[in-house]
């Protein structure tokens, strides 16, 4: 079977998606009024994270289920479907502009690799640690990224996003931020950014620091208070620390796998792994500086050898304790990226049952979820919501 032709019933997933919000009512929405909002960024008063639904449903790079990642176009898809919040990561250009990217490596994100004005600019780098081959925004200026096209990521996968290749160019966050504040008038609330630092350790090395910049754009666009429609989070506890000097937005520090050790760490010789951040005292550590923190979604439910899901830690209940809000990473309906317990048929690129799997997930007690398929995380948090009224 073709993967358009299983695609034909999630249209009704995304239609339904727009029936979540009748399910939840009033609380799927953030408080709106466009004179509000515009009042409220006036003079510093907006709603806080506070008031987001619960479970939250984040835009992993935008539906990228359905649009190439990081793209205006996956952006804004994901606002119709009924996100809350829409997430984006930076990484910087050679003249020190920051563009929406979820890797400096652009090699399979773009059309560079057809641009022969740029195939010297090819090479090998070592980024945290890794050596990777390929085309990095660091060695472009933005005049120069803004040539290139943005395409699918995962093509084998995700082959019907395959259609926009070559639609839209790489936003900057600077854009970004207009688009949101333009969206935001046009639909009468607030549009809420989840903002990564990439490789903030890498990219000051090179004299490309991203927290002073990404501080001085959020400054100039109203997110820098603790109320503002803004999340900026990181895998660098530092860049978390050094950005809670800057500026009073929220802050979620990334948690990976449980033996990984964040590369600011490695580079410090902090000898403490991901394991130990999710520990009580990892975890007090963590809220003396941040709001939030975002671990793998195995941290949260652990798998067994066959990949099925198996008990709960208490990795919720813990963080809560400190007061920290948990957005765990990432939910995709393919069953490649699925628990093995969840997943249908044989086909890696298929759809498994993603509510089942989200079911679980959310009953766990997470403040919220990233999903490359938002309008399915919409739907699995309206039926978690019911069954709990």
């Amino acid at each position: 079977m073709t993967q358009g032709a299983r695609r034909t019933p999630a249209r009704r997933t995304v239609l339904g998606a727009a029936g979540a919000a009748a399910v939840l009512g009033a609380s799927t929405a953030i408080p709106t009024g466009t004179a509000h909002a515009d009042e409220a960024r006036a003079d510093g008063r907006g709603h806080g994270h506070r008031s987001l639904p619960v479970p939250t449903v984040i835009a992993h790079r935008g539906a990228s289920g359905y649009r190439p990642e990081h793209t205006l176009g996956s952006y804004r898809h994901a606002l119709d479907l009924g996100a809350h919040v829409i997430e984006q990561d930076l990484v910087p250009t050679r003249d020190g502009h920051l563009v929406c990217r979820h890797e400096n490596d652009i090699t399979g994100t773009t059309d560079v690799a057809d641009h022969p004005e740029f195939a010297s600019r090819k090479t090998t780098k070592s980024i945290d640690g890794t050596s990777l081959t390929g085309w990095f925004t660091e060695d472009f200026t933005l005049a120069e990224l803004k040539t290139l096209r943005a395409k699918e990521r995962i093509p084998g996968t995700r082959q019907e996003n395959t259609l926009y290749d070559g639609r839209w160019t790489i936003p900057t966050f600077e854009e970004v931020l207009r688009w949101a504040e333009e969206e935001g008038r046009r639909r009468g609330r607030e549009v809420w950014l989840h903002v990564e630092t990439k490789h903030p350790t890498y990219f000051r090395s090179l004299g490309l620091g991203l927290e002073e910049r990404l501080a001085r754009l959020l400054r100039r666009y109203g997110r820098h208070r603790a109320n503002s429609p803004v999340f900026l989070q990181s895998f660098e506890p530092s860049s978390i620390q050094r950005l809670a000097k800057l500026v009073d937005s929220p802050g979620v520090v990334l948690l990976s796998g449980a033996s990984s050790r964040p590369w600011d760490f490695v580079q410090a010789g902090d000898p403490r792994t991901v394991a130990d951040l999710v520990k009580p005292e990892g975890l007090r550590w963590i809220a003396s500086y941040a709001q939030g923190i975002g671990p793998t979604l195995d941290l949260v439910i652990p798998k067994d050898a066959s990949g099925r899901l198996g008990t709960p830690t208490t990795l919720v209940r813990d963080a809560h304790a400190e007061g920290l809000i948990l957005h765990p990473y990432t939910h995709r309906n393919e069953n490649t990226f699925l628990p093995a317990d969840f997943r249908r048929g044989t086909d890696p690129t298929a759809y498994g049952d993603s509510f089942g799997a989200l079911k679980r997930y959310l009953e766990t007690g997470i403040d919220g979820i990233f999903s490359d398929n938002p309008d399915t995380a919409l739907l699995a948090a309206a039926d978690f919501s019911a069954a709990r009224d």
